[in-house]
């Protein structure tokens, strides 16, 4: 009965290192990101640091990675924003606000 317990302890041991592998090692948010026009640029930095610019004006912000969300949380009047990672790396605003899709400048 033992060894059926290892096996599983093993099994389920190998599934959670697979996972947090894949995790780890899928693609990147971070980079410079900006709409077509300049006009909105977005910095994510590793761990969870970010600066948000528009039109000049710039905020220091902090970031985290849910699935296909990025929440942004900005000082000052900036606040909290939910972009959707979308499977070519662009990232969108929520819908129904003037944020046009932000795309990752290639390094």
């Amino acid at each position: 009965m033992t060894q059926t317990y290892l096996r599983q302890f093993i099994v389920i041991a190998a599934i959670a290192c697979l996972s947090l592998v894949l995790t780890s090692c899928g693609s990147s948010v971070a980079g410079t990101y900006s709409d077509a026009s300049g006009a909105f640029m977005l910095e994510l930095r590793s761990g969870g640091k970010a600066q948000f610019s528009f039109e000049g004006q710039t905020a220091s912000c902090s970031y985290t990675v849910d699935g296909t969300q990025l929440n942004l949380n900005c000082e000052g009047d900036a606040g909290k924003t939910v972009f959707t990672i979308h499977d070519d790396g662009s990232l969108t605003g929520p819908p129904g606000t003037f944020m046009p899709a932000l795309r990752k400048h290639k390094s």
